[in-house]
């Protein structure tokens, strides 16, 4: 009597086990081939789906300041595998690597600071991100310091004309 429970605990535990990773295979598009992909996957899906992973674009910083974040959050990832995670990031999701995604078509709105949008905040990531963004102006200011320290080659004042032109056209209302 006890084989079959035993049995269908054991099914009902695998089956449990594979849905995350069945789930994530139909959500994104697989990761690239390469040292340190297995860590990214597994570390970063326990909480998030990596959506989150493959619309971003940072240099080793960036993405060194995002993998310690999260392990002060409770990823489970040694100093070696954060390392490794750091630079698999980097290799595949850097600053101008292209990688395909399906992308909302957005046009931007004509105003002053539209072609500095179009020129820099591409580099990165798509004008879908923003234009789904509400945020107040010293959001935008704090967003845009962020971008700054990750490598957007945006000067001070370029900074404060993007600013503006996205709280006129994607602020917080």
């Amino acid at each position: 009597m006890r084989t079959p429970i035993l049995s269908a605990c054991a099914l009902a535990a695998t089956l449990v086990a594979s849905l995350p990773a069945a789930a994530q295979q139909q959500q994104t598009p697989p990761l690239p081939t390469g040292e340190g992909r297995d860590v990214v996957a597994q570390a970063c899906t326990l909480c998030h789906a990596l959506n989150t992973v493959l619309q971003l674009r940072q240099g080793a910083d960036g993405w060194r300041s995002i993998v310690d974040y999260m392990v002060l959050h409770g990823a489970q990832l040694t100093r070696p595998q954060a390392d490794q995670a750091v630079e698999y990031l980097a290799t595949n999701f850097g600053p101008g690597v292209n990688v395909p995604q399906p992308r909302t078509q957005v046009t931007l709105p004509d105003g002053t600071g539209k072609d500095l949008v179009a020129v820099n905040c591409v580099i990165c990531h798509g004008l879908d991100r923003i234009a789904a963004a509400r945020r107040t102006p010293s959001d935008w200011q704090s967003v845009l310091a962020r971008m700054q320290f990750l490598g957007a080659p945006v000067s001070n004042n370029d900074k404060n004309t993007i600013a503006a032109y996205l709280d006129a056209n994607f602020g917080a209302k």
